[in-house]
């Protein structure tokens, strides 16, 4: 799961997420030791140029600024979003998102009205899922209580685990 990595000083966590399209800030401190060593590029956040990768973010970030919608999910501890999804198997996600963009919790309705709840204790990686400044997030918004609706009549996806 490869990512780009810098050393990014700013004034604060929200001000990178405000000025770079889906990024993660690491603040752990097992995980900031640990990048310690991986001699990586740093960057001030007022640079007028960045580096290959971070330039198309802050880009990418300058766009949606303008449009409705920007940053409306933003500095919330916990949103509940649907995500619908057309592939081959079509179905709609229902989410419960931390202040991180990570999922918390999620019911996953397919095409056949089967639900299915699944939770960190689910899933093997969590990386962020969703960048809580995306214009594009607001109009996906639910409240608690249509989730909470959904996780409640949804069957847990291993079967042998106690609900």
């Amino acid at each position: 799961m490869g990512g780009l990595w810098w050393w990014i000083h700013a004034r604060s966590v929200r001000e990178v997420r405000e000025t770079f399209a889906e990024v993660e800030v690491v603040v752990a401190p097992d995980s900031l030791a640990q990048a310690e060593d991986w001699r990586l590029a740093e960057v001030d956040i007022d640079a007028p140029v960045m580096p290959a990768g971070l330039d198309e973010l802050r880009v990418q970030r300058d766009r949606q600024r303008a449009l409705p919608g920007f940053g409306a999910l933003a500095d919330r501890e916990i949103v509940y979003l649907r995500q619908e999804w057309d592939d081959d198997d079509p179905a709609t996600y229902l989410l419960e998102i931390g202040a991180d963009g990570r999922r918390v919790r999620q019911v996953e309705r397919t095409g056949n009205g089967t639900a299915t709840r699944t939770d960190t204790g689910d899933w093997l990686f969590n990386p962020p899922v969703v960048d809580l400044f995306d214009p594009l997030l607001a109009d996906r918004e639910i409240d608690r209580g249509e989730f909470e609706r959904w996780w409640s009549t949804a069957r847990w996806e291993d079967d042998h685990r106690e609900s």
